[in-house]
Parts: structure tokens; C-alpha cells; sequence
């Protein structure tokens, strides 16, 4: 609950929402004098403003000002233009700005999947997981049946430990000896 509002400011925020910004502003600005955050989220009010134009550059392959100003409810047309000049010249997007014919136009994105890059990379990613397959396969193979040979048995064993043990008895009744 203590963060219902952030929550709303975010959803605003991603979304591109100018007016829905505006009322999250109106509904919990005294909220957020009162966490001293205020002042930081009226920076926000530019990427919003990003956001919208970037998807409104996303949408439309030519649109007005005008129209621009009205999807943001902004005041002007003028306003509109001059944000949107700014974002091409931030590289928000990709476009063009004609002020004698009234228009931006987005310039052409290019098609990625015409391009040999998503061929290397699911490429890459196919040969990664059949080599993840394949040492899994070789780890999980029984050890070969001269492995089993190699191993002395449980009587050789404790004959070996026998020896030991009386090794070290004698080695240490010499010590004994020496002092």
C-alpha cells in the first residue's frame, strides 16, 4: 500500500502517459514531499515524454504536430515540435522534421530478421546447448570395466593396512630406542 503510488508513477512513466502523470502528480504529490522525492519525479516528466514520443514514432511513419500535441496534451503545436526536434537530436528516434510541410516522418527501420544476425545467434545458441548435451551425456556414463579391475578387493585391503599399521608399530618402538 505504502507503494501504490510509485507503482501508478511507474506504470505512467513506462507507459509514455502525460496525462496519467499529471494525476499521479495531483493525487500523491503531497505523498511525495513528504518522502523529498518530489522535485526528482518532475525530472521524470521528461522520459515520459520521451516514451510517448518514441512510440508515437514506433506508430506512425508520418504525423503532425498538431497530432503529436494532442496525443501528449500539450498546449501547442509549436511545443510538440520543439520536443520533438530535441528527441531526434537526443537520438530518441530515428526520424526527420519538416517544418515547411508539417509533418515528421520516421525514418525506415531496417527488417533485422533479413539479415544473417539472428541465424548466428540462435546458431550459437543451438551449439551451445548440444555441447551442455553432450558433456552431460559423458558424465553420466559408468566408468569402463578395467576401472573395476584396478580396484584391490576388501581382503587386500586390510592386508595392506595390516602392514601398515605394523610399519609404523616398528618405527616407532626405533624411536623409542633412539631416546
Amino acid at each position: 500500500k505504502a507503494l501504490a503510488s510509485y507503482f501508478q508513477l511507474t506504470q505512467a512513466v513506462r507507459l509514455g502517459n502525460l496525462q496519467r502523470f499529471g494525476e499521479v502528480l495531483e493525487n500523491f504529490g503531497p505523498q511525495f514531499r513528504n518522502d523529498h522525492t518530489f522535485t526528482l519525479i518532475l525530472r521524470l516528466r521528461q522520459n515520459v515524454i520521451k516514451t510517448a514520443i518514441r512510440s508515437i514514432g514506433l506508430s506512425y511513419s508520418r504525423i503532425s504536430p498538431k497530432d503529436i500535441a494532442r496525443k501528449l496534451g500539450l498546449d501547442s503545436a509549436e511545443d510538440a515540435e520543439f520536443i520533438v526536434a530535441k528527441a531526434i537530436r537526443d537520438g530518441v528516434i530515428e526520424a526527420t522534421l519538416d517544418p515547411e510541410k508539417g509533418y515528421m516522418s520516421n525514418k525506415e527501420s531496417s527488417d533485422i530478421y533479413c539479415t544473417r544476425e539472428p541465424q548466428l545467434a540462435f546458431h550459437q545458441r543451438i551449439s551451445f546447448c548440444l555441447e551442455l548435451h553432450n558433456q552431460s551425456v559423458k558424465a553420466m556414463r559408468y566408468p569402463p570395466k578395467s576401472y573395476g579391475k584396478e580396484l584391490e578387493s576388501a581382503e587386500e585391503r586390510r592386508e595392506r593396512e595390516q602392514q601398515d599399521l605394523e610399519l609404523a608399530k616398528e618405527m616407532a618402538e626405533e624411536d623409542d630406542d633412539g631416546f
